[in-house]
């Protein structure tokens, strides 16, 4: 099962933790207050900032689903 889903919506990614060990890594990186949240734990980012998320996962372990 991986850690993580992220899906392209076109001028956002929704990066949704799956895991309770994700949902620990989004609680100490990102936060309910970083931004605009309103789905939260499911990340709401920005295309610029997306990349750099998702290297921080990759660069911890996490496995990614692309939907």
């Amino acid at each position: 099962m991986p850690d993580f889903r992220i899906a392209d919506c076109g001028t956002i990614f929704l990066i949704v933790p799956l895991t309770p060990e994700a949902r620990d890594w989004v609680d100490a990186n990102i936060g309910a207050d970083n931004g605009y949240q309103p789905m939260y734990p499911t990340v709401i980012a920005e295309h610029r900032y997306a990349p750099a998320i998702i290297a921080g996962l990759t660069s911890a372990g996490f496995e990614i689903e692309e939907d």
